[in-house]
């Protein structure tokens, strides 16, 4: 039985209501039951369900899909700083540290923007699985192909072959990954490279905003294109836009966010 909680959906990566990637966040005042909270991220049915207390300095922070728990999530990461310094949980300058699997986890707010603070995860090139171009849905045009310690990511050769593609979620699943990263160099001016992101495995067959993606895409484009900091557009059909910043072993990724609903549980 939760004594109390609070219940919020959170647009994430943007600063229009319906677009980017909806976030629940609940705000509880100690840990929950795990069963209870992967139930309602199952009643919840959006990509990310976080859930959230306060311990000492820190925040508890854990992220369930429909289907399972993660331990990155970049969008509810960013939801839940977000809902802490919008609704006064936190003052509005004040840093915020998130206790998590993937370890600490920082934000800060830059202006309109939030900066969170995540570990980078560059991928290592392996060999390209016999079924891909067929989950792709394409008949060319793949660079590179890499893994890291939650997803493949496979380069394009343009932006076009990205946005157009039709994947198989269901062979997509069968890959040993979290999901599956498709990036390209981007054609509009001021923005460096755009992406897209499938994780059908844990009940989300096209993610419109990921932010733990950027995590591995960050220190890929950078050693790409020998640069550190770059804009990012996500090429779902809610779309989104990232600030990053490659920093040693650290990447920043920056958005903003906007609330589009607050309830309780009953």
């Amino acid at each position: 039985m939760i004594a109390f909680m609070k219940i919020y959906q959170v647009d994430a990566f943007t600063n229009k209501r319906f677009a980017g990637n909806p976030a629940a966040v609940c705000i509880l005042k100690e840990a929950a039951d795990e069963t209870w909270m992967q139930q309602l991220a199952n009643e919840m049915n959006l990509s990310e369900t976080a859930f959230l207390y306060k311990e000492g300095g820190l925040y508890k922070l854990r992220w369930f899909t429909p289907v399972e728990e993660v331990d990155l999530c970049g969008h509810a990461t960013l939801a839940s700083a977000h809902i802490l310094w919008e609704r006064g949980y936190e003052p509005e300058n004040a840093p915020i540290q998130f206790d998590t699997k993937s370890g600490l986890l920082g934000a800060e707010k830059d202006g309109e923007w939030i900066e969170m603070d995540f570990p980078a995860q560059p991928p290592k090139e392996i060999p390209m699985p016999q079924t891909m171009f067929q989950a792709l849905g394409i008949e060319r045009g793949i660079l590179y192909m890499g893994q890291n310690v939650s997803d493949y990511i496979v380069e394009l050769d343009s932006e076009e072959v990205v946005r157009n593609m039709r994947p198989d979620f269901s062979l997509i699943a069968r890959f040993p990954c979290r999901g599956l990263i498709v990036t390209s160099k981007s054609d509009e001016e001021g923005i460096d490279f755009v992406s897209r992101f499938f994780a059908p495995l844990f009940g989300i067959n096209e993610d419109p905003v990921t932010g733990s993606a950027h995590s591995c895409l960050t220190p890929y484009w950078a050693k790409r294109l020998n640069k550190n900091d770059f804009f990012a557009r996500q090429l779902s059909t809610r779309g989104g836009f990232l600030r990053l910043k490659l920093r040693t072993n650290r990447v920043k990724i920056g958005g903003q966010a906007i609330t589009t609903m607050i309830g309780k549980l009953v």
